[in-house]
């Protein structure tokens, strides 16, 4: 089996479609899509997604199912019940005088550095992070119906393994998001979804390849051909966004920090 993970172009989130810039980039992807092979496609029902989606879809003749637990990881911390974590999240916005729910897995380095538990494969979900937030809910959640996606191509998740129940060789596409991205992965790999989304940086339109192997009969491995592959811009001389990355250097606060 081989799925595709393709993040939306680079986002207008208010609007929640894409810039003029994402645009492009999804033209650009679009240039590719016949050779991506995208196989059955599945898209995230929030626009940016399905903007992105729409262009390869038109390119090779397609249509995608949208699918409820593809959208963005939406585990949501409430920091007004849980101030001391505001070191976390340096950055919390307020309104008349209140923080303003956050996504959860936003943290600055100097926290989970501190905090190993955070990046344990095991631990991760009593850290205090999880213990204040529906991380964890939201997390076994779309695993859940992701693990369902799987047994119905033939994949049966067992303990932290895969057992083949019937093989597949064939390609699926997920038209989707950076933090969703991230959980599923982690949840293949047998990882904590916050090194995942500490260590990784999908570039909007970047396509990452995912592939079975079955060294063993009975027993399938999901391994990583390509991560975040934005190669598809590079050949259109289009810059990467750096949208989900910050500032390289801290001195430079024309960057994200």
């Amino acid at each position: 089996m081989r799925i595709l993970f393709i993040r939306h172009g680079d986002p207008d989130y208010i609007n929640d479609t894409l810039t003029k810039k994402g645009h492009r980039e999804a033209k650009l992807l679009a240039e590719r899509a016949a050779d991506l092979n995208l196989g059955s496609c599945y898209v995230s029902p929030l626009g940016r997604a399905k903007d992105t989606a729409q262009y390869c879809l038109d390119k090779v003749g397609k249509t995608a199912q949208t699918v409820e637990w593809l959208r963005e990881f939406p585990a949501r911390i409430d920091l007004n019940q849980a101030v001391h974590l505001q070191k976390a999240y340096p950055t919390a916005e307020k309104e008349n005088g209140r923080y303003v729910p956050r996504i959860v897995w936003d943290i600055v380095p100097s926290y989970w550095m501190e905090h190993g538990e955070c990046m344990d494969r095991d631990a991760w979900r009593k850290s205090d992070l999880c213990q204040n937030s529906d991380a964890v809910e939201v997390y076994d959640r779309v695993t859940l119906e992701f693990d369902r996606f799987l047994a119905e191509h033939g994949y049966v998740r067992e303990g932290s393994s895969y057992r083949v129940e019937r093989e597949c060789t064939e390609t699926v596409t997920f038209f989707c998001h950076f933090g969703i991205t991230c959980a599923l992965l982690s949840h293949l790999w047998n990882m904590s979804p916050f090194s995942a989304w500490q260590y990784f940086a999908f570039a909007p339109t970047s396509v990452t390849e995912i592939v079975t192997e079955e060294r063993e009969k009975g027993i399938a491995c999901f391994r990583g051909l390509k991560l975040g592959d934005a190669s598809h811009l590079y050949a259109g001389n289009e810059p990467v966004s750096v949208a989900a990355r910050f500032c390289e250097v801290y001195s430079d606060m024309n960057s994200r920090h």
